[in-house]
């Protein structure tokens, strides 16, 4: 068929594609057609687009955004593999957040809520040797991660010696575009060019502990945001949570992390 155009509807049943589909792509700039009759407005395909159609099917049925996917077309091949390598990373992170919603729900068809003790008291003032970052909810891990690294090698390199355990501290509302900090707490008075320090005020929390993942931390959070509006209390920022047990000393499961919300004080 070399050389010989053929309708929609033939190049449709070659590619294994609908003509609805055909058109569509055609009219976001992802296959046009070789040729469109003026009169009529027909469109013709040539049997070398078989190639590009059936990639673009493939890859659509892997959901890959039609927008990534006339990128990689378009793309040399060592541009496209990398394009490609992006999408699996994407499509792997995807897949880890909704297993750890998969185990959250188990969790709770079996047993309901966990319940979590909630309890209200008071934290003391703390010096915090922080690293800051700027990131979207599902990259936490991430940077969490890599605020740890610049962090402890700093305080190392000054000479610096911190009481565990590490902190992360965290805005209210997990919004698309957030800043968060790695902190540990150092003596008062110890100071070292190139850290950044951090008081965190004392006064009056809403705290609780979580035994597991950090993925089923939601779980906890649940019930520390739930006792705090109960009680008619206004929770302020920053959100602290205090890594008790680390993924260095303990399968997931053991994992424990205690959750801190301050609270305003009462006016009154």
């Amino acid at each position: 068929m070399q050389g010989e155009l053929l309708t929609i509807g033939r190049f449709a049943r070659l590619c294994r594609l609908s003509v609805k589909q055909l058109r569509h792509y055609d009219e976001v700039g992802l296959l046009a057609p070789v040729h469109v009759d003026a009169g009529s407005g027909y469109r013709y395909y040539a049997p070398e687009q078989a190639r590009d159609a059936l990639t673009i099917a493939l890859l659509r049925e892997m959901d890959l955004p039609l927008a990534v996917i006339a990128q990689a077309l378009a793309a040399e091949p060592e541009s496209r593999a990398q394009i490609l390598r992006a999408e699996r990373d994407r499509l792997a992170e995807r897949i880890s957040r909704d297993r750890a919603r998969l185990e959250m729900l188990e969790r709770l068809a079996e047993g309901g809520l966990p319940g979590y003790e909630v309890t209200m008291g008071r934290e003391p003032e703390r010096r915090l040797a922080v690293a800051r970052a700027v990131c979207a909810p599902a990259e936490i891990g991430e940077k969490i991660a890599e605020c740890v690294g610049l962090l402890l090698p700093a305080l190392g390199k000054a000479g610096i010696a911190w009481e565990p355990p590490l902190w992360a501290l965290y805005p209210l509302d997990l919004e698309e575009r957030m800043e968060i900090a790695v902190g540990a707490q150092t003596p008062q008075g110890e100071e070292a060019s190139g850290l950044e320090f951090e008081v965190l005020p004392g006064g009056p929390v809403a705290e609780t502990v979580h035994l597991g993942p950090y993925a089923q931390l939601p779980l906890a959070y649940n019930a520390l945001f739930a006792a705090i509006h109960e009680r008619g209390l206004r929770p302020k920022a920053p959100v602290r949570e205090a890594y008790l047990v680390g993924p260095a000393e303990a399968p997931q499961e053991e994992l424990m992390t205690r959750l801190i919300i301050p609270i305003q004080e009462s006016m009154a």
